[in-house]
């Protein structure tokens, strides 16, 4: 798209928001129609999946297709009710007064979305920014252009140009796009970019959110069940080949059950993808080369202990376990992003203590234990995005959790109500009654007020 277009739909956008027409039982009717379209076209989305990631449609469905679906159902039931105005407590200073909150839309809003989830991943904020009341402007990842040309069609489909818009393009459209003004910038992707997103925001002092990544423990402690701890770390690891933003990214493991847990892993990889997970419809493919290339480098001079066989034509990694990488080695510095599993153990606890500080705040937390105390000791004592405890991922899934990174893993957090108030201003109002004064907040003021000050200080 010429930048001159692009320019005009973002003015078209400006301008409708400036009319502030856009009804919450508006909102509600064009969400509902986002789900008729999606509906009708399932099929075409998850081909489109299909041919950019490999995906197979189950998965497509419950890691794409049915939480956006979930999220357009919770926010038509909901919006009502979250549109109205709050009352708040008053003050007796103020009294007497009428105190409320206002919910209104911040304007036009700019989503960067990435390509591991492309589809998920755009509309889920989308239906916040626009339940919120704002307008629109989605840059899709151009790395998943199968995704990304269904995504416009469905659109275009739904939304008035001047409402939603879905612009294409390289990282030159991004950056043209990023040195525009906006009132808010919504970003899914790396920390590296996401860096030069809150730079080119604070230009304008743009309010952003940031959903980005980091490398995700999963601690294993010795008194779990082996086999389903396993079963539920290759269900999180490895779906759509590693590449999920909260997958374990390395394994901390209790020396104890250290050879057993590996065991467990590499049975339910097999259980799971076969002995040959090349075939497998249910195992998916690398992005593309540049990201292949990254991982087999990574993958240099370590102890592969499972997999680690490569398919270059077919952007094909099989699921790999590396033990005992060194903690400053590349493995261990960057989030992997791809279908390779690190194992560290540890003995005691300042073992442990020492390999998460290596990586701090990273966006999500797992921790496989049946013993309380040193699960609540590894929640308290570490800042993560999310936490979950004996299981993987599942924490995206409940919309009445808040869902984002603190630190390196962003800031912000979006997902049912909390997107709507990501996408919201809450304007204060106070209104003040005539009828009473308060004579002393008038001058010429009191030369003693020792009793005034113990009067005050109380109430």
């Amino acid at each position: 798209m010429e930048r001159k277009e692009i320019d005009k739909i973002i003015n078209s956008q400006i301008e409708f928001n400036k009319t502030n027409s856009n009804s919450v039982n508006y909102r509600i009717q064009i969400l509902n129609s986002l789900l008729n379209t999606i509906n009708k076209n399932e099929d075409k989305i998850y081909d489109a999946l299909k041919k950019d990631l490999n995906k197979h449609e189950f998965e497509s469905f419950l890691s794409e297709v049915l939480l956006v679906k979930r999220e357009i159902k919770l926010f038509t039931r909901k919006l009502k009710k979250w549109s109205k105005r709050k009352r708040v407590n008053g003050s007796i200073f103020n009294f007497p007064s009428s105190n409320y909150l206002i919910p209104e839309p911040y304007g036009n809003i700019l989503i960067i979305t990435p390509w591991n989830y492309p589809f998920q991943l755009s509309l889920t904020p989308l239906i916040g920014a626009v339940a919120a009341g704002n307008s629109v402007i989605i840059k899709p990842s151009e790395l998943a252009p199968n995704t990304s040309l269904v995504l416009k069609e469905l659109i275009e489909n739904v939304f008035p140009q001047n409402l939603v818009c879905v612009i294409e393009g390289d990282a030159e459209t991004a950056k043209h796009l990023l040195d525009k003004k906006w009132d808010y910038i919504f970003f899914t992707g790396s920390t590296k970019i996401g860096k030069i997103i809150a730079e080119k925001a604070a230009k304008h002092l743009t309010p952003t959110t940031l959903e980005l990544g980091g490398k995700s423990p999963c601690v294993v402690d010795s008194n779990v069940d082996i086999d389903k701890t396993a079963k539920r770390i290759v269900s999180g690891k490895f779906v759509n080949c590693g590449q999920t933003c909260i997958a374990p990214d390395y394994i901390i493991v209790n020396n104890h059950v250290k050879s057993e847990l590996i065991s467990m892993i590499k049975k339910n990889i097999i259980s799971t993808f076969g002995d040959s997970p090349i075939k497998s419809d249910s195992y998916g493919r690398i992005i593309n080369k540049n990201n292949l290339t990254r991982l087999k480098e990574n993958l240099s001079n370590q102890n592969i202990e499972f997999g680690g066989r490569i398919d270059e034509k077919s952007l094909y990694i099989e699921p790999t376990l590396v033990i005992d990488p060194n903690i400053n080695s590349e493995i261990m510095k960057e989030e992997i992003f791809g279908p390779i599993l690190p194992i560290l153990s540890y003995e005691n606890e300042n073992d442990l203590e020492k390999i998460l500080n290596a990586n701090p705040s990273p966006l999500a937390f797992y921790i496989f234990s049946n013993n309380q105390k040193f699960i609540d000791k590894l929640i308290y004592s570490n800042k993560f995005g999310g936490c979950v405890v004996n299981d993987t991922l599942i924490h995206y899934v409940n919309s009445n959790l808040p869902f984002g990174g603190i630190g390196e893993s962003g800031m912000g957090a979006y997902r049912g109500k909390f997107s709507f108030d990501t996408f919201t201003h809450y304007k204060p109002v106070l209104e003040k009654k005539l009828m009473i004064d308060i004579p002393f907040r008038y001058g010429p003021y009191p030369n003693s007020f020792n009793l005034i000050k113990k009067i005050l200080e109380k109430l």
